[in-house]
């Protein structure tokens, strides 16, 4: 334990108090992970706890908890607790503070987490949390039902637990999320991003299927459904439309920005389905389809702003056709930005290792080759945007053209010549190209 946890438990303890490390730190050590934050359970009132510590924060009072700050850290320390009647299928109405460790730990979500320790008393695991955590299963502490129809939010940290421990869910665990997944349609969009988020972007994405099976996307991604519903019979896939997603998201890195896209590069198949005369399925424009669903799902889950743009545009451009020539790639460059470059290579193979075998290694070489061209460009230094183009706009007034959106009009079609052959990036090359199609520019804006 850090330091400033067994400083809180000896503090609490010389003061006539019980004190434990309690919850997933006790299970991450078990595990022998690395615990990202160490909570504190006790015996002591809040304010029982904030007179014999100097600096604290009142961070959740009305749930009985209190955040010590030390030098090594912030740490929260929590009242035994039971919760009273639970409301909305997440809140408890009231709080009452227990004088039993064991009563506190009956009330959390599952026996893994519900494990207790201190230096004096060793472990408290009165619902053989590591019995689990050995067998590798997430179970409920006591009724799973109850404890589902108390915050139905313990539907989704199940799945989560099981995708990020690589666990299995013990059956009457699961059986209970099976029936009570449409209870999620009472949870806030920020938790159930925050949770789903957490699960794709874990070492196993893949237990996404478990949430589809269990029909709680359903309830949180129907979309999701729609892609594992939506066959793929082409040379180029095998199995439906979800299967093949999960096996992009598998294959590349746990990333939030890079599993998100994966998870709904194709989402908007279902939409462009098309079987011809000979049986053939077809997706026309589904890049597009797929962008303009994912920034309505984005939107739906609170994602913020920044993360919409890069996915959606990671989306749009993942089906690119790769011609590995130079201008191709500048224009691709153009159009993504460099930094996004790297993630749409990666997510170029992860799309690719999702397919059939069906000439796999020509696709592949064209991305290596089209990963070569890219860093060559770069190397050089090519021009593949308005700020890198030899001329300005100031250039070309002083050129003669006059001021208005004729000016724009000239420097992207500078910049379309540019794009086509790198050496005509320069100035005197371009006033005279520009002075050459004078005319035309002003023309087009008039029209």
């Amino acid at each position: 334990m850090p330091e400033g946890v067994k400083q809180i438990i000896e503090t609490l303890n010389k003061n006539g108090y019980e004190a434990f490390a309690v919850g997933g730190c006790i299970r991450d050590s078990v595990m022998g992970r690395n615990p990202h934050d160490w909570d504190i359970t006790t015996s002591a009132k809040p304010h029982e706890v904030k007179k014999l510590f100097r600096r604290s924060v009142d961070t959740g009072i009305e749930h009985g908890t209190v955040t010590i700050l030390l030098p090594d850290g912030a740490y929260e320390v929590t009242t035994y607790r039971i919760d009273g009647e639970y409301i909305d299928f997440r809140h408890p109405k009231e709080v009452i503070y227990a004088s039993d460790l064991k009563e506190d730990l009956l009330r959390r979500d599952f026996t893994v987490n519900a494990i207790a320790y201190n230096d004096s008393d060793g472990v408290v695991d009165p619902y053989d949390g590591i019995g689990d955590i050995e067998r590798k299963i997430i179970r409920c502490v006591g009724n799973a039902t109850d404890r589902f129809m108390e915050d139905a939010l313990r539907i989704l940290r199940a799945i989560r637990f099981s995708a990020q421990l690589g666990f299995s869910i013990e059956d009457s665990t699961a059986e209970a999320i099976k029936k009570l997944a449409p209870l999620l349609s009472n949870i806030s969009a920020e938790r159930i991003c925050a949770e789903l988020i957490k699960t794709i972007a874990s070492d196993s994405p893949e237990t996404l299927l478990t949430a589809y099976e269990a029909g709680v996307t359903r309830v949180i991604l129907p979309e999701f459904d729609a892609m594992m519903n939506t066959p793929q019979n082409t040379k180029h896939h095998f199995g439906s439309v979800g299967i093949h997603t999960i096996r992009t998201m598998q294959s590349i890195p746990a990333d939030k920005t890079l599993r998100l896209t994966m998870l709904m590069h194709d989402i908007g198949k279902p939409q462009c389905h098309n079987r011809d005369e000979k049986g053939i399925d077809h997706f026309k424009m589904h890049a597009v389809a797929s962008v303009h669903l994912a920034g309505d799902i984005m939107k739906r889950l609170k994602l913020d702003n920044k993360t919409i743009r890069i996915v959606s545009k990671l989306i749009r451009y993942h089906d690119w056709h790769l011609d590995p020539n130079e201008e191709n790639v500048r224009r691709l460059v153009n159009g993504l930005g460099k930094e996004l470059m790297e993630p749409f290579f990666l997510v170029q193979r992860a799309d690719l290792a999702g397919q059939s075998d069906y000439r796999k290694e020509e696709k592949l070489d064209r991305i290596v080759r089209t990963e070569k061209l890219y860093k060559r460009i770069c190397e050089r230094g090519d021009c593949t945007n308005l700020k890198e183009l030899a001329v300005s706009g100031m250039d070309l007034l002083e050129a003669g053209l006059p001021k208005g959106p004729a000016v724009g009009e000239a420097l992207n079609a500078a910049l379309n010549e540019v794009l086509k052959d790198h050496t005509l990036n320069n100035k005197e090359y371009l006033v005279g190209f520009i002075r050459e199609h004078a005319d035309a520019f002003l023309q087009a804006k008039k029209m």
